[in-house]
C-alpha cells in the first residue's frame, strides 16, 4: 500500500467536538496510505504521518465521542491490521475502516495536532523574578472583564503574585472574585477565613507578632495552591506584606551550594498542626523539584515543622542547609515589601511564593483582611476558557 489517493468534493467540513477552537485550514492536499499509516501533506508543503490506530482513537463521531461530554468512548486495545480506504472530501480527511465504520478528520484539527506541531497554551510557564520585580496590578473593574480577567490569571500563572487594586470595602468580596475562576478550598480553618488579632489563637496569623516568610499549611498532603487576601481595614502601624519567590531562591542555593538544596530535596520531614479539633500532619522534603530541577514547591514553615526525625549523622548538615535557605529567603535580595490598602487583593502561589508580614500594633489601628485558597488548575482551566474567545 503506497498510493495517493483521489480528492472528492463535500458539502461542508467535518466537525471535531472541540470547544478549543483550531484553524480552519491549510486544507489537505494529498493524504497516502503507507505501512507506517496515513501520510498527509497540507496546502502549504507540511507533512506528517499518523499511524492508524491513532486515527481510529482519534475518531469524533457519537459512536467514538460522547456528543455532549465530548468524552473518549473508544478504546483502542488492538492493533488495526486491515487498511481503510482513504479519500480526500473538500481537503479534509475521510477513512472508511474495514468494519464499515466511518471517520471523518477536519485538516486544521489534524495540522493542530500533527506530532511535529509546536504546542500552544494559554497558560504561561512559571518564570523566576528578575531584580526589580513588580507585581501586575489590575484594577477590580478591569478584572469584571475577559480582557482584565486574562491579564491578571496570565500574571499568576507567570509569577506567582499579582494584584487586584480599588475594589469594594464589603465583607465576601474575595469570595465572589474568587468564585468567578472556580471553587474555594476549603481547609480546618474554614473555606474562606479573617485574618485579624484575636484572643485565643489557633495560628500565629491571628496575633499581631511579625510573621517571617512561610507556606501555609506544609503539614497538608497537598498544600492549598493560591493564596487571596482582600484588604478591608489596616489602620494599624507596621503590617507591611513580605514576598519571596521560591523559584528565585531555589536558583540562589543552587548556584552558592548545590549540596544544601540536594539535602532539602532529597529528605524528608515531618509538619504537624495541631489544636482542639485537628491534628493534621504529612512527611515531605523542605524543596521538592521536577525531572529537570525546576521548583515544584518549598514547603518552608518554621511554625510547623515537627520534630526533627531523620538519622543523626544527617542532622547538623540539614540544619546547615536549612539555615542558609532561611537566610536566602530572608535577604533584601529576594524580598518585596509594599503595604496593602483597602480595596486592594492579592494573590499568590501559596506553593511557589513565600509570604508574611512585619509585625504591626493592634492598638495604632483595625486591620482586617479576608482570605481564601483556589487550586491552580482552576486558574489554568478559566484562562483556557476565556482564550476560546479572542
Amino acid at each position: 500500500m503506497n498510493s495517493a489517493l483521489q480528492t472528492t468534493p463535500q458539502a461542508h467540513a467535518p466537525e471535531m467536538g472541540e470547544l478549543t477552537p483550531y484553524p480552519s485550514g491549510p486544507s489537505l492536499v494529498q493524504a497516502t496510505l503507507t505501512h507506517q499509516g496515513v501520510a498527509l501533506q497540507w496546502q502549504d508543503g507540511e507533512q506528517t504521518t499518523l499511524p492508524l490506530l491513532w486515527l481510529r482513537d482519534h475518531c469524533a463521531c457519537p459512536a467514538c465521542r460522547h456528543p455532549q461530554t465530548r468524552e473518549r468512548l473508544y478504546l483502542p486495545l488492538e492493533a488495526i491490521t486491515a487498511p481503510p480506504s482513504v479519500t480526500l472530501l473538500d481537503g479534509h480527511l475521510h477513512l472508511h475502516w474495514q468494519d464499515d465504520h466511518v471517520s471523518d478528520f477536519h485538516s486544521g484539527w489534524l495540522y493542530q495536532r500533527r506530532p511535529q506541531a509546536p504546542l500552544v497554551s494559554p497558560v504561561p510557564n512559571a518564570q523566576p523574578w528578575e531584580d526589580n520585580f513588580a507585581p501586575e496590578r489590575v484594577r477590580h473593574a478591569d478584572f469584571l472583564t475577559p480582557a482584565g480577567e486574562k491579564a491578571w490569571l496570565t500574571a499568576m500563572l507567570r509569577d506567582g503574585l499579582a494584584l487586584i487594586t480599588d475594589g469594594p470595602l464589603v465583607e465576601e468580596e474575595v469570595s465572589r472574585l474568587a468564585e468567578r475562576i472556580g471553587p474555594q478550598r476549603a481547609t480546618n480553618f474554614g473555606a474562606r477565613f479573617d485574618v485579624r488579632s484575636k484572643p485565643n489563637p489557633n495560628n500565629a496569623a491571628y496575633t499581631a507578632v511579625g510573621l517571617p516568610l512561610h507556606i501555609d499549611l506544609p503539614n497538608w498532603r497537598h498544600p492549598p495552591d493560591i493564596q487571596l487576601l482582600y484588604c478591608l481595614q489596616n489602620e494599624a502601624s507596621g503590617g507591611e506584606s513580605l514576598f519571596a519567590d521560591g523559584a528565585r531562591v531555589v536558583e540562589a542555593l543552587r548556584q552558592q551550594s548545590p549540596e544544601a538544596l540536594a539535602i532539602l530535596s532529597e529528605t524528608p520531614i515531618d509538619f504537624r498542626f495541631q489544636d482542639e479539633t485537628h491534628d493534621i500532619a504529612t512527611r515531605a522534603p523542605v524543596i521538592s523539584l521536577d525531572a529537570d530541577g525546576n521548583l515544584v514547591e518549598a514547603r518552608l514553615n518554621n511554625w510547623i515543622r515537627d520534630a526533627l526525625q531523620i538519622p543523626m549523622e544527617q542532622m547538623d548538615a540539614w540544619y546547615s542547609a536549612y539555615a542558609l535557605l532561611w537566610k536566602l529567603f530572608h535577604s533584601e535580595a529576594h524580598q518585596l515589601e509594599f503595604t496593602l490598602r483597602p480595596g486592594q487583593m492579592v494573590a499568590f502561589d501559596n506553593r511557589r511564593v513565600l509570604h508574611g508580614r512585619r509585625e504591626f500594633d493592634p492598638n495604632s489601628g483595625a486591620r482586617h483582611l479576608q482570605g481564601t485558597y483556589l487550586d491552580r488548575d482552576m486558574l489554568a482551566s478559566r484562562l483556557r476558557v476565556l482564550a476560546r474567545h479572542r
